[in-house]
């Protein structure tokens, strides 16, 4: 995966997960898994740039 595509994928989870919190709680499952799935992909970000 290059840091471009990763960038790339990063945003898109962002974005899905602000749209999720539009109509669900922030405690709701929906949210919660996109913000775990984010927290991967910029961790994983994160060991690619050091």
């Amino acid at each position: 995966m290059t840091k471009n595509n990763l960038r790339e994928q990063i945003e898109e989870c962002r974005e899905k997960m602000i749209t999720l919190s539009y109509t669900n709680d922030l405690t709701s499952e929906a949210v919660i898994s996109s913000s775990v799935k984010l927290d991967q992909l910029l961790n994983e970000y994160q060991r690619y740039t050091q």
